[in-house]
């Protein structure tokens, strides 16, 4: 499934889709906090939000039902990979550095998310450090690093 860059207006309006799902027009106007857009601009959202491919539509009689296509966490994972392509060299370890930087995630958080890891499948874990947050957030080169080392031990 390809997924397209949606304005600041179209997230907005899609962030109330996904706590939808499935709406009519009608329900969007219901609601939409206040200042209310105007029927007219939803509708135009709404029309291109299906050529995007967010929504689907099916005609009712005269109206028309939307459902939500791409899901929040699909729409997330995009996001996500998207930034990280383009402002973090492609790097988890770049991100997760920003984030404690910033103090937008802790040593704590970091900690507690591990913990929670560790209760819900018990396996062998490595110590909470940035370099294995890194080995999570790039499971691809994590992958690659466990090929070569059974591929020397065969040798």
């Amino acid at each position: 499934m390809k997924i397209n860059h949606l304005t600041s207006a179209e997230e907005n309006l899609m962030k109330l889709f996904w706590d939808l799902n499935s709406f009519y027009l009608k329900d969007v106007m219901e609601k939409h906090q206040e200042p209310k857009p105007h029927q007219n601009t939803v509708s135009t959202y709404l029309k291109i939000l299906v050529e995007k491919g967010y929504l689907s539509t099916q005609k009712e009689g005269r109206i028309f039902k939307y459902t939500v296509v791409v899901p929040f966490d699909e729409y997330k994972k995009f996001i996500l990979r998207d930034l990280t392509q383009n402002f973090f060299n492609n790097s988890g370890k770049e991100i997760l550095e920003f984030l404690f930087k910033e103090n937008l995630v802790s040593q704590n958080d970091l900690k507690e998310y591990f913990d929670l890891k560790i209760e819900m499948k018990p396996v062998k874990v490595k110590t909470p450090t940035l370099e294995y947050a890194e080995e999570i957030l790039n499971p691809k080169k994590d992958k690659k690093n466990k090929d070569k080392k059974k591929k020397k031990k065969k040798d």
